[in-house]
């Protein structure tokens, strides 16, 4: 049979795929008898050398422009292909970068499976010379009158857009970032300044101006809660007046979503999360919210942070994707920034970053979601599935398995025992995989394919690659008779 939860496309040559390391360990297996009903049982990794996946498969071309799928979970391409977001967070990168250093980024986030990039049109705070970009150009003719935009400013912030599509990515993209706290770091005191009226107009031009790019998703508001909903609301709005196609979302203060705000407005497209906190309590809040809409994790916590490690950036991009996340968007100190500003104590060198330990959990990530069925993982958001061992806050582990019984996927943050109603499952034979995010080998569990009883226990009992606890469980269920 073969994996139907696994898309590899592997060439001739190419290292083992996990099907293929799953039938050998089925035979070496076999070749010992016939395992037994197990009826509750606890699986253990095998002992054995691992053996590595494919480096991260080359993604499927995107054909934009993106829209909602038939049941609003997730975005799918014109050709009606699932869009899995992979974003980085590059909030200074049309003020602070060149062309050719902008070409550099751009080369390297697409060789590591990333297809969207989380920006701001115009900055106001985080780059050497905001707000002017590199070649000194500013965004308004007149400082902060958003009714004089300076064309050379967004000549070059369209060249920018253009050459991310040009490699397949998404640009979300913040048209004013209001700005944290009272909104000094961003415009908001701009746009209190030029009023309602010419912010629809600014709107209005945006639309005008970028409405042939259809690899975009607009970002409005930035880090607030504001006080004049009215001024952000004008933006969108003059957005969704000349392209009402187009996809928009609103980044919020943390722990707001962006249907929070907004929940009746027709230029809301698409939901987010965005919390420093655990990621899994707002997703399920997001994954609840009715009408149901889809989300992304827009922004968590970033790499080179406070007391952040790379443990806690993977564990919060798994505890959204399996609590119905349709994407996440990934953040490293200093990159989002470009060196651009000295505020956050993060090692210098945003080139020297983009090979960071969280950069390639990323991509491993990435790999493994671009080879399953992702879209049809339904998230265990009532502990029905996996009924012990669940743990809380940034250790949470999280559950998500098909609405057929044909898959399943648990993401364990630590090296604990976890027990497994099977539900579906039950009375199928299942294949049970142990796999590394962080060096991506994976081995068959311990007995595995076994004849699933009612529960079912497991536990990795080893560290990862990279010395880390936390490790995937792959599932798959088959007919009994299935050979």
């Amino acid at each position: 049979m073969a994996f139907s939860f696994l898309q590899c496309k592997v060439p001739r040559g190419a290292v083992v795929s996990l099907y293929a390391l799953c039938v050998a360990g089925f035979a070496l297996l076999t070749a010992a008898g016939n395992p037994p009903a197990l009826g509750i049982s606890e699986h253990s990794v095998l002992e054995s050398r691992p053996v590595s996946l494919q480096e991260a498969s080359q993604a499927r071309p995107v054909s934009f422009p993106l829209k909602v799928s038939a049941n609003n979970r997730y975005l799918i391409d014109s050709a009606g292909n699932p869009f899995f977001l992979t974003g980085d967070a590059a909030w200074s990168l049309i003020a602070q970068l060149t062309r050719e250093d902008v070409d550099f980024y751009l080369g390297d986030r697409q060789a590591r499976g990333f297809n969207a990039i989380l920006m701001n049109l115009i900055e106001n705070k985080f780059a050497s010379n905001a707000p002017a970009n590199a070649y000194g150009d500013e965004p308004f003719l007149r400082k902060g009158n958003f009714g004089t935009p300076n064309e050379a400013y967004f000549r070059h912030a369209e060249w920018v857009i253009k050459r991310a599509a040009e490699h397949g990515m998404l640009v979300l993209l913040a048209p004013c970032y209001s700005g944290a706290g009272d909104g000094a770091e961003g415009w908001y005191r701009e746009m209190q300044a030029s009023g309602v009226e010419k912010l629809r107009e600014y709107g209005r031009f945006l639309g005008m101006r970028f409405g042939h790019y259809q690899n975009i998703l607009w970002v409005e508001n930035g880090d607030l809660n504001p006080p004049e909903r009215d001024l952000v609301q004008a933006v969108a709005q003059g957005l969704y007046e000349t392209e009402p196609n187009a996809l928009q979302t609103s980044h919020n203060s943390t722990g707001t979503a962006g249907a929070d705000l907004w929940p009746q407005a027709a230029w809301l497209t698409l939901n987010n999360v965005y919390t420093w906190g655990p990621v899994s309590t707002e997703a399920r809040n997001q994954y609840l919210h009715t009408p149901t809409m889809p989300f992304i994790l827009i922004e968590s916590q970033y790499e080179n942070g406070p007391d952040i490690t790379t443990r806690r950036l993977r564990g919060q991009a798994y505890q959204a994707l399996l609590t119905g996340a349709s994407g996440q968007v990934f953040g490293n100190s200093p990159i989002w920034y470009f060196d651009g500003v000295d505020f956050f104590h993060a090692p210098p060198g945003w080139r020297k970053a983009l090979d960071s330990e969280g950069s390639r959990s990323m991509a491993r990530l990435t790999d493994l979601f671009r080879r399953l069925r992702w879209q049809d993982l339904v998230p265990d958001v009532n502990n029905r599935f996996l009924v012990k061992g669940q743990s809380d806050g940034q250790l949470r582990n999280v559950a998500a398995r098909s609405a057929d019984g044909s898959m399943a996927v648990i993401y364990l943050s630590d090296d604990r025992q976890i027990t497994l109603k099977m539900g579906p499952l039950a009375g199928r034979q299942v294949r049970a995989v142990w796999w590394d995010p962080v060096g991506g080998g994976s081995f068959q569990a311990q007995l595995s394919p076994f004849i699933a009883g009612d529960t079912e226990r497991f536990r990795p009992n080893r560290n990862n690659a990279g010395g880390d606890h936390d490790w995937v469980l792959l599932l798959e269920a088959e007919d009994n008779d299935d050979k």
